[in-house]
């Protein structure tokens, strides 16, 4: 039996509580005002259908196998994946966030499936899923799933909140990139993204062979949580341009 860690932060599990219930809410409204606004466009409603779909699959179905078989997906973490505790932490971040990307992808594809009318109805950058993860998306989140390699080294962050703090990165992101709506849905954004670190925290939390070095890190306090919300953001800046580059000849290619 994996030993369990110690208990979780009640404020991280309060705060994904109160996310879960916010995304349930915005997304209905969203829905009920976009299916019942006549000057909706059938781009708008499929879009709409394309969100029901990712937290459909990724978070209901994804998060409550998660929830449900953590252990087991812990001890395959485990065994399977190279290297130190955080390399392994980084890996298999990057493993999940590529089926999360994998859904989302999918969803786009099957926009003409939800009525939509033209190639502007899409909820990722591209159809093509290795333009998705290797020129958008996941090549982006590296330098993030590193910098929370090094927080979990210095700090003694736990599942929850890392899964809570990494959710609120991705909406900070998401704002900053397409817009002021992206904040209001914070509630998504926690749980889409968060569900991509949670089991590899849990991995390294719950590790025996990985608590006695970093039993003695300090203490989570809250002043931690803006460092943990935007330090990963900030990392990724010097790695902007070497994605551009990489777009660039992607194109010449």
């Amino acid at each position: 039996m994996i030993a369990e860690p110690p208990r979780q932060p009640r404020a991280a599990a309060r705060m994904l509580i109160i996310c879960a219930v916010w995304m349930i809410g915005f997304v209905s409204l969203l829905t009920i005002a976009v299916n019942g606004d006549e000057t909706s466009t059938p781009d708008d409603r499929a879009i709409i259908r394309m969100i029901g779909g990712l937290l459909i699959i990724w978070v209901v179905i994804g998060g409550s196998l998660q929830r449900w078989q953590r252990d087991r997906f812990v001890r395959w973490l485990r065994r399977f994946l190279p290297g130190g505790w955080r390399t392994q932490f980084v890996i298999g971040c990057i493993i999940f966030a590529l089926l999360e990307e994998a859904v989302t992808t999918a969803m786009t594809n099957l926009g003409p499936a939800f009525g939509a009318a033209t190639g502007a109805a899409h909820i990722t950058a591209s159809t093509n899923y290795f333009e998705v993860v290797l020129l958008n998306s996941v090549i982006v989140f590296v330098p993030m799933f590193i910098t929370w390699a090094w927080l979990l080294a210095r700090y003694d962050f736990r599942p929850a909140e890392v899964m809570l703090l990494y959710g609120l990165t991705g909406t900070l992101a998401e704002t900053i990139s397409f817009g002021p709506l992206n904040l209001v849905n914070v509630g998504m954004w926690v749980y889409v993204y968060g569900l991509i670190v949670y089991l590899p925290a849990r991995a390294v939390t719950t590790d025996p062979a990985v608590r006695p070095a970093i039993r003695n890190t300090r203490r989570v306090r809250w002043r931690h949580w803006p460092l943990a919300i935007v330090l990963p953001i900030v990392m990724t800046i010097p790695w902007i341009p070497v994605v551009l580059l990489m777009r660039a000849a992607a194109k010449i290619l």
